[in-house]
């Protein structure tokens, strides 16, 4: 979820991008939540939230305002910035030209390269920017007035307005010194995704998204999706894997097929332990069907045949989940849901959609469903409840 969103009120013509639909930005900020690692640490607060998408940001808010608090108090991280001055006395690396051409010498002075250690850091700014944002959008005044308190409390310290480009802050690397930075950043990250679908007109709904900002929504329906299964399904039970790349089954090759040859790289794995089965999900941000040559509405044979190839090249690799696996091709909704299967070669392909209008707890169990856990889901909770 690298690339912003902007102008998500202006209409775009073509076809495929009319055919997404409308996407309330509370959805968005569920899909967001999903994909977020803090997603797993709100426990009892899930549920709350699912029930209430509009509760979001002050959630994210509570949790960043949560994290500077104790940065703060820990004392925030310095960095060594890189400064050009004119002083009385001579630090760091003498400037001898900008001295000579401005006959410093003479008055006493000297022009001078050096490093300064400072608070105003790239990724303190971009924290402080994350205040002021998500601040215009919660709804507990009491909260807003924290993080207000919060932005003027690091600028007092020395942190600037200017707020870093995602470049800066995405180039920014951990190290042990600094690792309890990371939360806090992660928060900062999260709070600016949540703002940005409000900062223009047309804040209850996302009408047609601009061509530019497809990628980062099919990104984040991919990211959401994976998060949610992730932290719903239970460890002991399931094996979630994202972004994991396929091998095919060579026997021999050529020497310089290595460069040229395609990787195959799935967007979810879903392997269920109890009952030793795999299930393969590729997740697409269009619509499940279009217009054929003979016909109204057909597959995308494209798709198709890539999910062919995910479950059967992996046949005979040693791995028995490989065997029987099933692939789900999931889209968003575009006004009509789907949810149809084919059984081939021993391999289930099911084609099935998400409506990201839903509420939220619809979405959650659309989910759920259609990977057939949710009765599962249901019944173990209701088992656990009684102990």
């Amino acid at each position: 979820m690298s690339t912003e969103v902007d102008h998500l009120s202006e209409p775009y013509d073509y076809d495929e991008i009319k055919s997404i639909g409308e996407i309330p930005v509370r959805n968005l900020w569920l899909l967001m939540l999903y994909a977020s690692d803090m997603y797993r640490e709100f426990k009892a607060a899930k549920i709350s939230v699912e029930n209430n998408p509009d509760d979001i940001p002050d959630l994210i808010a509570e949790m960043l305002c949560r994290r500077v608090e104790h940065r703060i108090q820990r004392n925030l991280s310095y960095s060594y910035q890189s400064r050009d001055a004119v002083l009385n006395r001579v630090r760091g690396r003498i400037d001898l030209l900008s001295t000579e051409r401005n006959r410093l010498l003479d008055r006493g002075k000297v022009a001078c390269h050096f490093d300064e250690l400072t608070l105003d850091t790239a990724r303190n700014r971009y924290v402080r920017a994350a205040l002021e944002s998500i601040s215009k959008i919660v709804k507990n005044k009491d909260l807003a007035h924290r993080c207000r308190s919060l932005d003027v409390r690091l600028r007092r310290m020395g942190v600037s307005q200017r707020r870093p480009s995602r470049s800066e802050v995405s180039v920014d690397r951990f190290g042990r010194h600094d690792a309890e930075d990371q939360p806090m950043i992660t928060a900062a990250h999260l709070a600016f995704n949540l703002a940005l679908p409000t900062e223009f007109e047309g804040m209850k709904q996302l009408h047609s998204p601009e061509r530019n900002n497809l990628p980062w929504l099919r990104k984040l329906f991919e990211k959401g999706v994976a998060g949610f299964y992730d932290t719903v399904l239970p460890k002991q039970n399931y094996r979630i894997s994202a972004g994991k790349t396929l091998k095919w089954q060579i026997e021999d090759k050529s020497l310089g097929i290595d460069k040229i040859l395609p990787n195959m790289r799935t967007d979810i794995l879903i392997d269920d332990m109890e009952l030793g089965h795999r299930l393969v999900i590729d997740t697409k941000f269009n619509a499940v069907v279009i217009n054929g040559w003979f016909r109204d509405e057909t597959l995308r044979s494209g798709y198709l045949y890539q999910m062919y190839a995910y479950l059967r090249s992996q046949e005979g690799s040693g791995d028995p989940l490989n065997e029987n696996a099933s692939g789900l091709l999931l889209h968003p909704s575009v006004g009509k849901n789907v949810n149809e299967y084919i059984v081939m070669q021993n391999h289930k392909i099911q084609f099935a959609t998400i409506d990201l209008a839903a509420t939220a707890i619809e979405i959650r169990e659309q989910l759920l469903q259609v990977i057939g856990v949710e009765k599962k889901l249901n019944f173990d909770l209701a088992i656990a409840e009684k102990f």
